[in-house]
């Protein structure tokens, strides 16, 4: 017990020493009353040698829109912060921070964001860290890869895809008490399961490669959707113990790959294909994406029996001849008018009305401050003014297609309503160890604290 606090002791001390500040994020200006306060969070996945390296920054919002290419972030080197305290948590070292997620709070945003989950895909770490110091508070591994997780809006669990590891986890969430605990008696085990169908789970038709890629919780706290490497997708009730799946789809009605997901309307919208450089299934095209919606009213807590139902509404594919397209990032323009679906192959978005579920426009990226930028993700601002999308580099850790030119954070400005966008600036970011390959961004609202 002793050894343990002194371990957490150092892990604290090192914490500080590791946070070079030379910006202010976060920080609000006093004579712009109008101004909603906000940062902008990147992570840099970057993890050579598999080390569980890996850079935070966290950019002012203001800075950013104002002159993207001038501002500065606080940067820590998470090998110094989280890497110690998941050693002295679980006793092995975390690999690759990959996806970032804030805890949610009231209707109006007060309460949330707080704390920050990070996601480490090279090994099974789940990160939290104190949203307002950056310090780590604690460490769970859940097994063998952690490449998503996705709170609850009742804020009492954080559900966790554990990709090589083939199951779903879940985490209890006490925010404000710091308390968090993995429930291995919820486990969900999508290698070897059986569907409500009384299929096999993964089955080399139906499912061939169960690996799960990204969770996402719908607003009612009743149901998770997970997409699957191989194809197919699970709607798995995530409150029962153990989770329990209630709907189940096969790779003819959601194909492979897919990650993002988003609430809109009524619906959930998933999309598929996100040009790995070896197809999850030999044989299949390793580019081109769809995107599908399932009516969120017609789920039921009662398991349903028959595949692929509730129907799933194919929304669009793309597939240009020739030509690699990598869909990965989603976001909802302010007032879920509008979708938008980047491609980090084309450099483009593409912007779907959930009303008709029909494209309304396309527009690139590249111009003056970019020529290949490569979106990787998306968040929304606070006002819904502006889109951040996270900026791949030139050698990413990933095995996906799309290399950028321009590694860091892009400032997309929204106009015609959320219809059209313009790549208005971008913060460049550099790496302590070698190339940068930013992934994760999350929006971070301070406006209340």
């Amino acid at each position: 017990m002793k050894s343990r606090l002194l371990l957490v002791g150092l892990v604290a001390l090192v914490s500080v020493a590791a946070v070079a500040v030379v910006g202010t994020a976060g920080a609000d200006s006093g004579g712009d009353r109008h101004h909603r306060s906000y940062e902008v969070w990147l992570i840099d996945q970057e993890d050579r040698f598999n080390a569980g390296v890996g850079t935070l920054h966290v950019f002012d919002g203001k800075e950013l829109t104002e002159d993207a290419a001038s501002a500065e972030p606080e940067s820590t080197d998470l090998g110094l912060t989280v890497g110690p305290r998941c050693l002295a948590e679980t006793g092995t070292a975390p690999a690759r921070p990959h996806m970032l997620v804030f805890n949610g709070g009231d209707d109006d945003g007060a309460g949330g964001n707080t704390h920050a989950m990070i996601a480490y895909v090279g090994s099974g770490h789940i990160a939290f860290l104190d949203a307002a110091t950056r310090e780590p508070i604690d460490c769970i591994d859940v097994g063998v890869q952690a490449h998503a997780a996705w709170p609850t809006p009742d804020q009492e669990h954080l559900i966790v895809a554990n990709q090589n590891g083939k199951q779903l986890n879940r985490i209890a969430t006490d925010y404000e008490n710091d308390v968090f605990t993995l429930e291995t008696a919820a486990t969900l085990d999508l290698a070897g399961c059986t569907t409500p169908s009384g299929a096999l789970c993964q089955d080399p038709n139906l499912r061939p490669d169960n690996a799960p890629i990204c969770p996402r919780t719908t607003s009612d706290g009743k149901f998770t959707f997970v997409t699957l490497r191989g194809g197919g997708m699970f709607v798995v009730n995530h409150n029962t113990t153990p989770m329990r799946i209630v709907a189940e789809y096969d790779r003819a009605h959601v194909d492979d790959n897919g990650c993002g997901e988003m609430e809109a309307r009524g619906k959930m919208y998933v999309n598929s294909g996100a040009g790995l450089t070896v197809p999850p299934v030999p044989g299949d095209e390793p580019f081109g994406h769809d995107v599908y919606a399932v009516e969120l009213d017609r789920l039921s807590r009662t398991p349903n029996t028959t595949p692929n139902r509730p129907r799933v509404e194919h929304v669009y594919t793309r597939d240009d001849e020739g030509v690699e397209v990598d869909a990965h990032a989603v976001s909802l323009t302010r007032g879920g008018d509008y979708l938008w679906w980047g491609d980090r192959s084309q450099n483009d978005v593409t912007v779907v009305d959930p009303r008709r579920d029909r494209i309304v426009g396309r527009f690139g990226l590249v111009n003056e401050h970019s020529d290949d930028p490569a979106p990787d993700l998306f968040d929304l601002s606070p006002r819904g003014d502006y889109m951040f999308a996270s900026l791949r580099g030139p050698n990413p850790s990933s095995g996906h297609e799309a290399f950028g030119s321009t590694p860091g954070v892009g400032v997309i400005e929204v106009r015609r309503e959320g219809r059209s966008g313009r790549l208005d600036g971008v913060a460049r970011v550099g790496s302590i160890r070698g190339t940068p390959d930013p992934h994760a961004i999350r929006v971070r609202d301070v406006s209340r604290r």
